[in-house]
């Protein structure tokens, strides 16, 4: 019996406390049913049912506290289809740009092989001691 006893003087002290600070906290304008004075003396001197009815019949109700109208929620641009479809379009630029100069580097790398092909090909059927020659054209 000591346990109950303790137990409601402590969620008396505690609820009372929460009531006096949220009665005491808003605008005389905000509270409802009651002045707040009569809320007050409810508060302190009624054991529980004081600071239930403050909370249940005279708190201010807040803005916040309404419904909230439900709005729709913005997609995040890994869910935009559109923004995604530029994505993978700006990519695709980006892979053919890359891919062209990657062409364009083996191709220069090709002539530079086969002229360098050529130079020692050149070089291999010239007898030794010969200077190549400035013109092609075979001498008559």
């Amino acid at each position: 019996m000591a346990r109950l006893f303790l137990f409601l003087f402590v969620a008396h002290v505690a609820l009372a406390a929460a009531a006096l600070i949220s009665c005491l906290t808003p605008e005389k304008t905000e509270i409802r049913a009651l002045p707040r004075a009569v809320w007050i003396l409810l508060i302190l001197f009624v054991p529980l049912l004081g600071p239930a009815a403050y909370f249940w019949v005279g708190r201010p109700v807040r803005p916040d506290a309404r419904p909230v109208v439900e709005r729709p929620r913005p997609l995040a641009p890994e869910d935009d289809p559109e923004f995604l479809r530029s994505l993978e379009a700006e990519q695709a630029r980006q892979d053919r740009e890359m891919f062209q100069r990657w062409e364009e580097d083996l191709r220069r790398r090709e002539g530079d092989l086969r002229r360098q092909a050529g130079e020692q090909e050149s070089d291999v059927r010239r007898p030794a001691g010969e200077q190549p020659r400035g013109d092609a054209t075979p001498e008559s």
